[in-house]
C-alpha cells in the first residue's frame, strides 16, 4: 500500500460511515468525505482530525459522483438504501477505474450487483465487493473458512447471537425498501435458489457455544449471506437465524438507535456468529465473537480495500468476501475487532 492512498467514503456522515472514516485514518489512508448532505459532510470534516476533503455528491447526479471519485484509489459505499445508491456509485467507480466496496445488507440490492455488473466488471478487470459488512461479509468469510478443503456441502447455517439490536435509521429505511421490493413476503435460499414465500416464522433452539449456550432464535431470519455464500460455494441450503431478543428489537418501532458506550463510539451490544456447515454426517464450525455490529463493519470494509489495493485478491469482477480473499487469513487479520474460535484443523493460539 502506498502511503496516503485516498479512499472516497460515500455516506461518510452516516452511523457506519463514521466508523469507516476513523478506520481508514487509523490505517494511514486519506478519506474523502462524500454524500448528499453538504452540511453534514462539513460538520464531520470539522470534527475529524486532519479536516478531510469534502465532496458532496448525489446518486442522481453522475457528474457529482465523478468529482467525488476523481483521483481516489477506491470507494466505500456506506449510504443506504443500497437499492438506490449501489448501482450509481458502481457506475462511477467503473468510469473512474477504481475498486468498489459496499456495506449493503439488503438481499435484493446485493443480488442486483451480482446480476447486473458481473460481466461488465470482469471484462473491465474491475473489483466490486458487495456486502463487505457484518451481514453478508462476515458470515461468508466464516462459512468459507469452515468449509476448508470441502468443495461441496449439504447445508450451511449461520446463527446470529446478538445481545440486542438497536437499529440505525438507515437500517430501518433499508428494511422498508427490501420489504416493499418483495411485497412483504419472506425469503430463503433452498434447493440452490432464492425462494419468496408467505410461510409463518418459526422459533428454534440453537446450541450456541458457551458461554452463550442454547438460545431461542427466529429460524430463517434471512440476511445477505443467502446471496454471498452461494455466489461461490456449492451449498444448496443456506439458512440464517437470529436470537429472538434481537429480532424483537428490530421489529419494534420504538427501539432507539445505538448509543456510544466507549471512547471509540461503540455501543455495548455484543455478538456471537456461529456458522455450521454440514456434509453428510460431518459438521464443521466457525465462530466469531465481538462487539457492535456497525462498528465491526468498518475493519471488514477497510481490510477489504487494503487487500485489494495491495493485490491480495483471488479473482476480478463482482465477488463476495469469501470468494475474493483468503478467508482464514482475512479473519485472523480482524483481531482485535473479533475473536475467533479455532477453525477446523487449527488449535487455539
Amino acid at each position: 500500500m502506498r502511503p496516503g492512498q485516498t479512499v472516497t467514503v460515500f455516506g461518510a456522515y452516516g452511523h457506519t460511515g463514521r466508523f469507516v472514516v476513523t478506520e481508514l485514518r487509523e490505517r494511514g489512508f486519506v478519506p474523502v468525505l462524500s454524500g448528499r448532505d453538504a452540511g453534514k459532510l462539513r460538520a464531520l470534516a470539522a470534527a475529524t482530525p486532519g479536516a478531510p476533503e469534502v465532496r458532496p455528491a448525489s446518486v442522481d447526479d453522475p457528474a457529482s459522483l465523478d468529482r467525488a471519485l476523481e483521483g481516489a484509489d477506491a470507494v466505500i459505499n456506506c449510504a443506504g438504501p443500497f437499492a438506490v445508491t449501489a448501482a450509481p456509485v458502481i457506475e462511477a467507480a467503473l468510469r473512474a477505474g477504481i475498486p468498489y466496496v459496499d456495506v449493503a445488507a439488503e438481499i435484493e440490492a446485493n443480488l442486483d450487483t451480482f446480476t447486473h455488473f458481473a460481466d461488465r466488471a470482469r471484462a473491465a478487470g474491475a473489483v466490486i465487493v458487495p456486502a463487505m459488512a457484518f451481514y453478508g461479509g462476515l458470515g461468508d468469510l466464516l462459512a468459507t473458512a469452515a468449509m476448508g478443503d470441502w468443495t461441496t456441502a449439504d447445508e450451511a447455517n449461520i446463527a446470529y447471537g446478538l445481545s440486542g439490536w438497536h437499529p440505525t435509521p438507515g437500517t430501518r429505511v433499508a428494511g422498508t425498501v427490501s420489504r416493499e421490493r418483495r411485497a412483504g413476503r419472506r425469503v430463503r435460499y433452498t434447493d440452490g435458489r432464492l425462494e419468496y414465500h408467505d410461510d409463518a416464522t418459526t422459533l428454534l433452539k440453537w446450541p450456541f457455544p458457551e458461554p452463550m449456550g442454547t438460545r431461542e432464535v427466529v429460524g430463517e431470519f434471512t440476511m445477505a449471506d443467502v446471496v454471498t455464500v452461494p455466489s461461490h460455494l456449492a451449498v444448496p441450503e443456506v439458512r440464517t437465524h437470529m436470537t429472538t431478543e434481537a429480532a424483537g428489537d428490530l421489529s419494534a418501532p420504538d427501539t432507539p438507535a445505538p448509543t456510544a458506550a466507549d471512547e471509540n463510539g461503540r455501543s455495548d451490544q455484543t455478538f456471537l456468529v456461529d456458522v455450521v456447515v454440514r456434509r453428510g454426517d460431518t459438521e464443521r464450525r466457525a465462530v466469531a465473537r465481538g462487539r457492535d455490529i456497525y462498528a465491526v463493519t468498518a475493519p471488514l470494509a477497510v481490510e477489504a480495500v487494503q487487500r485489494i489495493l495491495t493485490g491480495r485478491t483471488r479473482t476480478l469482477g463482482v465477488a463476495s468476501a469469501g470468494r475474493i480473499f483468503d478467508a482464514p487469513d482475512f479473519l485472523r487479520a480482524l483481531s482485535p475487532h473479533i475473536t475467533l474460535d479455532p477453525l477446523p484443523g487449527q488449535t487455539a493460539s
